[in-house]
């Protein structure tokens, strides 16, 4: 366990479970001090894989937020600013070099790299062009999710779950459990990338009742430089009390960057709500007695067509169209039964709906791209075949968790099957360029996260587990307090 002031840290089961609190710069010192060797491997992994990628250096979007986007985040969000300034000091001091500038254009990686980069002009300011993403056509696709309640769950309260599937060598770091206790607003436990000051996955609760997570909505192209999602949505986060506020919050100066499906819920009301989020358009839609769930396409007409590429939206070749009939069929499965037990199962379903059978691949709830030849797809570049990317966790979380400042998670993948990265590199060599910066992910157990996660009692839990001689995951730092 590593402990600094303002904060603690420990590794269990996969995940890096971080509590910080106090004003802005004292909690981000903390949280950057305790995260600094994470940093240091994140920091090697962006400036290899964006060359990749885009043919520009991490310095040059590293450069580009300082220009496009500090100036916002300074003015019109300075707690945040100044939080993320203590991030960078705390990391430094902690051995990962690390300047606000690189802090800024990391927690909006993917403003930058995908919403500003897709958008921008040509250099020299003569012809504006679009610059599609590294994928061929708007922003990438990310996660499934679904929140239920009334008649669809065992107690009628709410029942949410949630995985990251993404590309394996960024998306494996998004195993930060963050615990953030300011001196101002709600009290947030949180999951995502380390050094953040939101998710990025998206998925969280509060001490103010409220549930949240997203799927993003992919091929979406148009962006404005506005107010940036990270500092939106944790805005919303830390201060919205309800539903109406969260919406109120995410469209002030909506930039477009990181079009979500928001997926809330209110334990105070045992409301939910979906809030689709383009750029022009938005659509809202909230319940007592129903379900929600996201698959990376919107309903929203306008949003799909007019903001849209290529979105697979009933397309069953494409995960997108394949996980919206499925997530469906699932829902109405187990209709009135929906409790946590059941939420991991449905993040950890394998049913392929183009193929009418249990097959791990892209179309599946549990995706798994990296066991996929991509052999039917309509669009095959769009990822390509046994491409690392797939499910990374599992998320759940039900009323009576969010009550008591917890959720329920699963490092690896949803469904538990591991992930070797030699073996992987060496059955598709054309990945094999990515052996250096990606980690072996072995079967992890589902395991409760709450803020009330102490020193005390991860010793009685260690001790426990040596008393039931189960082998102890639990990794223990012994640092000086500074």
């Amino acid at each position: 366990m590593k402990q600094i002031k303002n904060g603690i840290c420990y590794e269990q089961n996969g995940w890096l479970y971080v509590s910080v609190s106090g004003e802005p710069k004292q909690r981000g010192y903390a949280y950057g001090y305790l995260i600094a060797e994470e940093m240091k491997k994140v920091q090697e992994m962006l400036r290899y894989t964006i060359f990749q990628d885009y043919g520009r250096t991490w310095e040059f979007f590293i450069d580009a937020g300082a220009r496009y986007l500090k100036p916002t985040i300074m003015e019109h969000f300075p707690e945040f600013y100044e939080e993320m300034v203590g991030v960078s000091e705390g990391c430094t001091a902690g051995g990962t070099l690390i300047t606000i500038d690189e802090v800024v254009a990391w927690n909006n990686y993917f403003t930058l790299t995908e919403s500003w980069y897709s958008n921008r002009e040509e250099e020299d300011g003569s012809t504006k062009r679009v610059h599609q993403s590294r994928e061929g056509g708007g922003s990438s696709e990310r996660c499934s999710a679904f929140i239920a309640n009334g008649d669809w769950t065992a107690d009628g309260k709410i029942v949410v779950a949630h995985n990251n599937f993404s590309n394996f060598v960024d998306g494996q770091y998004a195993r930060v459990v963050l615990d953030m206790k300011p001196t101002k607003g709600a009290r947030m436990l949180i999951q995502g990338f380390p050094g953040w000051i939101w998710s990025g996955t998206d998925f969280f609760v509060t001490s103010y009742g409220m549930i949240g997570t997203e799927t993003t909505i992919g091929g979406f192209v148009p962006y404005e430089n506005k107010w940036p999602i990270s500092c939106r949505i944790r805005q919303a986060m830390q201060y919205g009390k309800n539903m109406k506020e969260y919406a109120e919050i995410l469209l002030k100066e909506n930039s477009g960057d990181y079009a979500n499906s928001w997926l809330f819920g209110d334990t105070n009301t045992n409301e939910i709500m979906r809030l689709e989020l383009g750029l022009k358009y938005h659509s809202i839609e909230t319940t007592k007695n129903g379900y929600f769930i996201g698959f990376n396409a919107a309903y929203d007409p306008r949003i799909r067509n007019l903001e849209c590429v290529n979105t697979g939206f009933d397309d069953l070749r494409r995960h997108q169209g394949a996980r919206r009939v499925r997530l469906d069929e699932l829902m109405d499965e187990h209709k009135g039964k929906i409790n946590l037990d059941i939420a991991k199962i449905v993040l950890a379903d394998h049913y392929d709906v183009y193929l009418h059978k249990e097959n791990p691949c892209s179309r599946t709830v549990c995706s798994h791209y990296e066991l996929d030849a991509r052999e039917y797809m309509s669009d095959p570049s769009r990822p390509k075949p046994f491409q690392p990317r797939g499910a990374l966790d599992g998320n759940v979380c039900d009323t009576a968790m969010a009550k008591k400042m917890s959720f329920c998670l699963r490092y690896g993948d949803s469904c538990g099957i591991p992930f070797f990265k030699d073996k992987f590199c060496d059955e598709h060599r054309e990945w094999a360029f990515l052996r250096p910066y990606l980690h072996d992910r072995p079967q992890q157990p589902w395991t409760d996260f709450s803020i009330y996660n102490s020193k005390k009692n991860i010793l009685k839990m260690m001790k426990k587990s040596k008393k039931n001689n189960q082998k102890n995951t639990v990794k223990i730092i012994t640092l000086k307090k500074r």
